[in-house]
């Protein structure tokens, strides 16, 4: 085992918690997000792009009610 698989993941500096305050701890830090990762080697997928779900912006102006109903 390397030496930071050895780290402890908490260290009580002072006090002496219970152990329902250390699982409430354990629990808070265990839920935070870990170290940015680095950007992805490649861009997602066009299908995974939730924008293209998204219309068009409707237009307005003369005539805009009646462009409405055209297809896109």
């Amino acid at each position: 085992m390397s030496a930071e698989e050895q780290r402890p993941l908490l260290r009580i500096v002072r006090g002496t918690p219970d152990d329902i305050e250390l699982a409430a701890l354990t629990a808070v830090v265990a839920s935070l997000p870990g170290s940015p990762s680095a950007e992805p080697s490649e861009p997602p997928s066009g299908w995974s792009d939730r924008a293209r779900l998204l219309g068009a912006p409707l237009r307005h102006g003369p005539g805009a009610w009646r462009a409405s109903g055209f297809p896109r």
